[in-house]
């Protein structure tokens, strides 16, 4: 299937990995031109070859910003003052309990996972209402809709982007321009890793890791495993296509089957 992506160019938050890092991958393989960001110049380099060796066509290029310093992203936005298609995904999350979270943890939590999108999403938006085309896609999750109790302000920020996402696309009405949420389940990025090997050093292999996770943390999976990266990214390609062009307004879920509810 031809997604009709070729020439269009993307902009990828926090994308020199995890599922940032596959949607970047997908989107380059389409044709797209594809601009990666991350915090340092050598996380971006790797993450470029890593498309490269993937997709030796890749029109691919990075930008290192910090999304926590609005400054930053100031820098970012005079740098790529233009794209057709915006994907949010940059995020942070930390287990920890509600008490011990203080105030400086929540407004730094809200600056990355909130305010980074929407700052570019007020600078490219209006633009692309002119052009009548683009797409803004918030990489949001299912913690958005279940608060997890060890990461109530993750889930807290989660929810705000589903939010804006949605406000967003009230005013595209009329329009060629779409704005949708993704809302990932639990997905082997490279924290979830991170927090499997930590399991796994405790004596369990990484199989009865992800094993106790699901039966404990997420016993309503369908899915009983970690989505791969590719799979979320998967979704976010095709919605950035003009073949989506009926899907706006929607949080759409790659969760596994982890949300019950059917509305």
């Amino acid at each position: 299937m031809d997604l009709q992506l070729t020439g269009k160019v993307a902009l990828i938050t926090g994308s020199t990995g995890g599922i940032g890092l596959a949607i970047a991958r997908g989107l380059a393989a389409e044709g797209a031109q594809v601009i990666i960001t991350g915090r340092t110049e050598g996380r971006i380099q790797e993450a470029r070859a890593a498309i490269q060796a993937a997709v030796p066509q890749a029109n691919v290029r990075g930008v290192a910003v910090d999304f926590g310093k609005p400054e930053e992203v100031a820098a970012l936005l005079r740098e790529v003052n233009a794209v057709d298609i915006l994907v949010n995904n940059v995020g942070i999350f930390d287990p920890k309990p509600f008490v011990e979270i203080p105030d400086e943890e929540w407004l730094h939590f809200f600056e990355v996972n909130v305010m980074s999108g929407v700052r570019l999403s007020r600078h490219y938006f209006p633009q692309m209402l002119a052009n009548d085309w683009g797409r803004i896609i918030f990489i949001s999750s299912e913690s958005g809709l279940q608060i997890p109790e060890e990461m109530i302000h993750y889930g807290t920020t989660k929810t705000a982007q589903l939010a804006v996402a949605r406000g967003l696309a009230e005013l595209t009405k009329g329009t060629s321009v779409t704005v949708n949420s993704v809302l990932p389940g639990p997905t082997a990025s490279e924290g979830v890793q991170e927090f499997i090997g930590k399991m796994a050093a405790e004596g369990k292999t990484p199989k009865e890791a992800e094993h106790e996770f699901f039966r404990d943390a997420r016993p309503s999976s369908l899915l009983q495993r970690f989505a791969t990266t590719e799979e979320v990214a998967n979704m976010v390609v095709y919605l950035s296509s003009p073949l989506a062009s009926a899907t706006n307004g929607a949080s759409v879920r790659v969760d596994g089957g982890v949300i019950r509810s059917i509305g």
